[in-house]
């Protein structure tokens, strides 16, 4: 009888086996299918339970010995380690289904050891003492099941704590708590009834009662990672409607949105018997923002800006990101008075600085605005005219600028001029001339200005004045000074190859290039791509140009003074506060604006302002160049007064490249 029990149970446990593991089977394809870490634990802790009752069923087709084998305590040793794996390893899958909760994979990785030694330790235990049979029984299996009861209760609360349960997580609720109280109860049985026999016929019972227990959890798993994969599903669903209607970055809504919803924003101002003001926001200098202080720090400032606008005061019906850093804000107005109050609005609470890493980021902004119904009840129609706005704001410097008839128009020419421009760019229509600089001193030639002209295919030579405001009202500053950077140091390398002289060129940089940290790598490149030592470039700026970031400015002007490139306060005494901040600056030349050279012989206060600028000018180190030197008397005078260089017709009119070589065929 005893060797048909045990055939008979390994013949169980065999089925057990193959059972679990087809369960582990499945439970790996669907972790090669989608990589869940909670499933991974699952497989193993399945598989570790079809080891278990593998070597379960091997311990019983094997002939039983009075006195126990090698082979008998491996195999005991495989069945309780296994079986404390298999506990632990689902616990720490059910423990990764909480998103919430933190962990460290080192961690995990680590308490593994402690069922293994756990497994070995009682397996080993009185393993070799032939009298304790009971000892081995308490450890290897009243032990065991009180420990399983132990980490069922605490499985039992895990699982009613968290905040969504689906199907299958009020079954495993159940589930553990039963497992909890059959474990428990059978612990304490064999401990106070172990050589009653119907404890024995309770043990035979219990081997069917857990085969079916088990292979219920198996299945119970499957059915979880179901749930859970149908919850991330919906999560998706509605993360992307969200995502379809909102800006990913900022919350606020995307254009398509706010196309939609700027018609029912109308509708209902006109029930209120109020109109809608739509504003137009881009933020100034914000790449300059992205380049210096990183775009995950950009990025943080937007969507301060999007919360911003959304909790402002005026309770804005809609509130959107178009793109970059250009948002649309809706509110509803009674009076049209209220629309530059609502501008300036804007502009305080785009202005307040922006606190990020301990650190206070100042912003501006561009406004541009209409109303509906005067400008237009169609939601592009209106976005289009506070675009045209915007436009006007930023290309005339105007911090806030409302919708009128005639802006359609210059944005017509504007798009027609770009066209040209870009191409010109492209067919190198722009070209250099070059104004002579005297040197008063040794009344030699120290250096030439480059001024771009544009040799326009229909309209002949232009000259600044006739497409400079083009480039600045498109916002295109930038592309040419990088084209007159290039071509002076081209030319520069041209002179060397053909006359073996070099001269130094003066090229004028706006604020948008010269705060572009990507200046000084550019500069470099070209200073090695045409062999052109740095001592021969100059870079003119005007004092608007340094009292826009004067820190970051100073930063620029020292780095390419210490790679030997000068720097000049071009239109000097037309800015704001030369005085009191020219001190701060360790720029090399000053150059007096041509308004206070054109009268100075004549009046006594320009030559007053001359005479003081070239004293404090020197008297902080720093050369001085007049500009706007026309007759005998204004150079004579100059000279008199000390000043070191100057630039002019009465010296030369800028002339083309080729005609500089009067001045390079000369003799030293």
């Amino acid at each position: 009888m005893g060797v048909d029990n045990n055939f008979a149970l390994g013949f169980l446990f065999s089925i057990e086996t193959a059972v679990y593991s087809f369960l582990t089977y499945l439970l790996y394809s669907f972790y090669q299918g989608f990589g869940r870490r909670y499933v991974k634990y699952w497989t193993l802790s399945l598989a570790c339970l079809s080891v278990q009752h593998l070597a379960l069923s091997i311990q019983k087709f094997l002939p039983q010995f009075h006195e126990l084998t090698p082979v008998q305590i491996l195999l005991t040793c495989i069945v309780q380690v296994n079986q404390y794996l298999f506990i632990w390893f689902f616990f720490i899958g059910l423990y990764y289904t909480n998103k919430n909760l933190k962990y460290s994979n080192r961690l995990v990785k680590k308490t593994i050891i402690v069922p293994i030694l756990l497994g070995i330790f009682v397996s080993l235990l009185f393993a070799f003492d032939e009298q304790a049979v009971f000892n081995r029984f308490y450890l290897r299996e009243s032990l065991a099941d009180f420990i399983f009861a132990g980490i069922f209760m605490f499985i039992f609360f895990f699982v009613f704590n968290l905040k969504k349960l689906h199907f299958s997580g009020t079954i495993l609720l159940f589930y553990s708590a039963l497992m909890c109280f059959r474990y428990l109860l059978f612990s304490f049985l064999s401990v106070g009834f172990l050589t009653e026999p119907w404890l024995q016929d309770l043990t035979a019972i219990l081997v069917y009662f857990d085969f079916g227990a088990k292979v219920t959890l198996g299945f119970l798993l499957l059915v979880w990672m179901q749930g859970a994969e149908r919850s991330v599903a919906e999560i998706a669903i509605n993360r992307a409607q969200y995502l379809d209607k909102h800006d990913l970055l900022t919350g606020a809504l995307n254009r398509e949105q706010v196309i939609e919803k700027l018609p029912i924003a109308i509708e209902q101002a006109v029930k209120n018997n109020q109109k809608l003001a739509v504003y137009l926001i881009d933020i100034k200098r914000f790449k300059f923002v992205n380049d210096t202080y990183g775009l995950k720090v950009g990025d943080l400032i937007l969507g301060q800006i999007a919360v911003r606008l959304s909790e402002s005061i005026l309770l804005p019906l809609v509130v959107g990101r178009l793109s970059g850093d250009s948002f649309v804000f809706a509110i509803e107005i009674i009076e049209d008075s209220q629309q530059q109050k609502a501008a300036q609005h804007l502009h305080d609470l785009i202005s307040r600085p922006y606190l990020v890493n301990q650190q206070e980021i100042p912003l501006q902004c561009s406004v541009g605005y209409c109303l509906s119904p005067q400008d237009s009840s169609e939601a592009e129609d209106l976005l289009k005219k506070a675009n045209l706005a915007l436009f006007h704001a930023e290309s005339q410097n105007i911090p806030s600028v409302k919708y009128e008839s005639g802006m359609q128009s210059h944005g017509r020419h504007l798009l027609a001029v770009e066209k040209e421009i870009r191409q010109g760019l492209q067919n190198n229509e722009f070209i250099l001339y070059f104004q002579p600089q005297l040197n008063l001193l040794t009344n030699r030639i120290e250096g030439v200005e480059a001024l771009v002209r544009w040799q326009h295919p229909e309209k002949g030579l232009l000259s600044p004045d006739k497409f400079l405001p083009d480039f600045d009202a498109l916002g295109m500053n930038g592309e040419l000074d990088n084209y007159v950077l290039d071509l002076a140091c081209k030319t520069n390398a041209q002179w060397y190859k053909q006359y073996k002289r070099r001269v130094a060129i003066a090229v004028n940089m706006t604020a948008v290039e010269f705060q572009d940290p990507k200046l000084i790598s550019k500069i470099q490149t070209l200073l090695f791509k045409y062999d052109v030592p740095s001592s021969y470039l100059e870079l003119e700026i005007t004092e608007n140009v340094v009292i826009t970031d004067i820190s970051v400015a100073m930063d620029t002007i020292v780095v390419l003074q210490n790679m030997g490139i000068k720097v000049s306060i071009d239109d000097f005494g037309t800015g704001y506060s030369s005085l009191a901040y020219l001190r701060q600056l360790p720029i090399d030349k000053i150059k007096i604006d041509r308004s206070f050279i054109t009268e100075f012989s004549t009046n006594d206060s320009d030559l007053t302002i001359v005479n003081s600028m070239i004293k404090l000018s020197h008297g902080l180190g720093k050369r001085v160049l007049a500009e706007g030197v026309e007759t005998l008397e204004q150079l004579n005078l100059l000279r008199k007064l000390g000043c070191d260089a100057v630039q002019g017709y009465f010296i030369n009119r800028p002339l083309p490249p080729e005609k500089i070589a009067n001045y390079l065929t000369r003799k030293k």
